[in-house]
């Protein structure tokens, strides 16, 4: 039945692809993945398989990746994606010594690239329970780990019909989960080889933090007509429903400026926000000092510079809430600024968990969102707290990947 359905999923992304920019980009960059194995896999190398779905997942697994690379020379990385959002962005990553899509998860097709890759060592990060792959890799006695995972009750591994679903989990030499209700849910099933070891994430992003670099053109925006220091709301990964009310909290408070970083910078989007704004801005691409000057609102319109720019912001909305999901909201709360999301956060161990140490805050409603950004600019001690909070957050929460790396057979 699994099999069926991936088989099925491959046909889908066939048939779409010529109507469907990601499906296209997902269908020729499989069809490329054995080239580019028989091109650069070195014979006689030993290689660490990496994957991740997509950017989130890579961004958790890079800092593992950069320390092998860097103390264990003796191994070569491979990494693959899934998602064309993670390898199209990652693809050129000098980290990893080849870089490729991962082929859909059919028994040829993984026999395919086993014997072409052919991985001293595999690991997948969170949520990457692919079947075939899994039960291939232990038939063939490759070392299999997953990093960084977390377990809830209601995902298909738990529930009444979900024994063959569990099953794949065997297939793991051992499971490093980010806290103890994953490690106790998975006790329940008689899964031992389990150790809690933390998020990854959080040492990628306090690595960003301590390397971000100055902005100059940023640091101009800051500044009013007097040369003072206005409070800054930066807006990273936001979506067009969020965009409407930042937007109109924005166009109404004259006291702030809005630094918006949206998760599409499509022409036809970026014209979407400048026709929402009434006050002065300015695209990041053409932010010279001539330009800058007097503007109230900077548009990035690239990407890469969003984990630096947060340094700038008294408080950051992190998008994706009212969607499928937020986005990450640690890059911002390391420099110690309050973060708010939208309500959807339940998937995400750190958004409950910022919340409870009042580092973070959820609104579901604009009015909501207005009620908080007013509370925070008016209280500036309590603006102060939730900011030191959000940073001691992150801080006090690294070190997964030197626990992880202490356990593995390298």
């Amino acid at each position: 039945m699994y099999t069926l359905a991936i088989h099925l999923y491959a046909f889908l992304i066939e048939i779409i692809s010529p109507f469907h920019k990601k499906a296209r980009m997902m269908r020729l960059g499989q069809w490329k993945t054995n080239s580019i194995l028989r091109e650069k896999i070195e014979p006689g190398a030993k290689y660490i398989w990496f994957h991740a779905s997509s950017l989130g997942e890579f961004e958790q697994g890079r800092p593992m990746m950069e320390k092998i690379k860097a103390g264990y020379p003796q191994y070569k990385i491979l990494l693959t994606f899934f998602s064309p959002s993670g390898f199209e962005v990652r693809k050129n990553y000098n980290g990893a010594d080849v870089i490729c899509y991962l082929p859909f998860d059919t028994p040829y097709k993984v026999r395919k690239f086993l014997k072409l890759a052919r991985p001293s060592m595999a690991i997948f990060i969170k949520y990457e329970f692919w079947a075939n792959y899994l039960t291939e890799l232990k038939k063939r006695n490759i070392p299999t780990y997953i990093i960084s995972a977390i377990f809830q009750p209601n995902q298909l591994f738990f529930r009444w019909y979900g024994k063959p679903y569990r099953n794949v989990l065997g297939c793991f030499d051992h499971l490093y989960v980010q806290d103890n209700q994953s490690a106790e849910l998975l006790a329940e099933y008689q899964i031992t080889n389990v150790s809690v070891t933390g998020d990854t994430r959080f040492d990628r992003v306090l690595d960003v933090f301590e390397q971000a670099r100055p902005v100059p053109v940023v640091e101009q925006f800051l500044k009013n007509a007097g040369g003072e220091k206005q409070s800054i709301l930066v807006a990273g990964s936001s979506w067009p429903h969020e965009e409407d009310f930042i937007i109109r909290y924005f166009n109404e408070h004259p006291e702030i400026k809005l630094i918006i970083a949206p998760h599409e910078i499509d022409r036809e989007h970026l014209l979407d926000i400048h026709s929402k704004l009434k006050r002065p801005s300015v695209r990041l691409s053409d932010a010279t000092e001539q330009h800058i000057a007097g503007k109230d609102c900077l548009i990035v319109d690239s990407f890469g510079l969003l984990s630096s720019i947060y340094r700038y912001g008294d408080i950051a909305y992190i998008g994706g809430g009212f969607g499928k999901g937020i986005h990450n909201i640690l890059e911002a709360a390391v420099y110690s600024i309050p973060v708010i999301f939208g309500p959807k956060y339940q998937k995400f161990k750190e958004a409950k968990d910022i919340i409870a140490i009042g580092g973070g805050f959820s609104v579901s409603t604009d009015n909501a969102f207005f009620i908080k950004m007013d509370e925070l600019l008016t209280y500036r001690d309590l603006m102060k707290e939730a900011g030191a909070a959000a940073g001691n957050f992150v801080k006090n929460s690294t070190g997964a990947t030197d626990k992880i790396l202490k356990q593995l057979p390298l």
